[in-house]
């Protein structure tokens, strides 16, 4: 699978399989019962390091369909995604009761979906709102130490300035240079420990740059300059292959 980016926000349960998970500049190593809490500006994917059989529990969610609940009370259920830096903290280790109550929540939503009735749309509600109320107790207690990444530190100052830097030239040569490593070197470190190549995870950092640019209200043109792009026609066409639709369209719908 490659790096992707998605307008909603997802929690992600990992069951079983060999799996390392990048999230912006971090590498998770995962095992059962980790969860992942990614949002819209979150570029991430997942490595297979065996032909393990891979399983998990994702949900998507608008947050938008979530923060009209949130606004008569103190508490934020979105907390635990937004109110973080980005790339950071994405990873929670459940307590065994908190595993439990999560796990009898999946079995009653999945209960729902395959036997709908009325009111079920509503009961579904429900219970993901109790799901979010789980995660962010979670989240909010640091139930238990997290693994550390594991991204090489030969790479991790790369991909700190490739954040920092996107509308800069961010060429391999350009990065060979800044670096003082061979670029042949740097692209065959990066494509072991991230899996996949450096041009596409730069390609894919410029796009959620625009995407928040957009939506923030800039105009298309701010959008492609400030996000790295140095060609307005190449921007439009790598904008609407990765995001589906057009940037000024991208900027109306927001």
């Amino acid at each position: 699978m490659d790096f992707h980016l998605h307008d909603r926000f997802e929690v992600y349960f990992f069951i079983a399989g060999d799996v390392h998970y990048l999230i912006e500049k971090k590498v998770y190593p995962l095992v059962y019962g980790d969860v992942l809490l990614i949002n819209s500006r979150e570029l991430h994917k997942p490595t297979y390091r065996s032909e393990a059989p891979y399983e998990n529990i994702v949900i998507h969610f608008d947050p938008q369909a979530v923060e009209r609940f949130a606004s008569p009370y103190a508490f934020n259920l979105l907390n635990c995604f937004t109110n973080r830096p980005l790339g950071e903290q994405n990873k929670i280790q459940l307590l065994p009761q908190q595993l439990e109550e999560l796990l009898a929540l999946y079995s009653r939503m999945d209960g729902l979906s395959s036997r709908p009735e009325d009111g079920s749309d509503l009961l579904m509600m429900t219970y993901f709102i109790q799901l979010l109320v789980l995660l962010n107790r979670a989240f909010s207690q640091n139930a238990l130490p997290l693994s550390s990444s594991i991204v090489p530190e030969k790479l991790a100052p790369v991909l700190d300035y490739i954040d920092h830097h996107l509308d800069h030239d961010l060429t391999l040569e350009a990065l060979e240079q800044q670096f003082f490593m061979n670029r042949y070197y740097l692209s065959r470190l990066f494509r072991q420990s991230i899996g996949s190549t450096i041009h596409e995870y730069i390609l894919l950092k410029r796009i959620a740059c625009a995407k928040k640019l957009l939506h923030d209200g800039h105009n298309v043109t701010d959008a492609c300059q400030q996000s790295g792009f140095n060609d307005y026609s190449n921007f439009i066409r790598m904008f609407k292959r990765i995001v589906g639709v057009p940037p000024g369209q991208y900027r109306k719908q927001r």
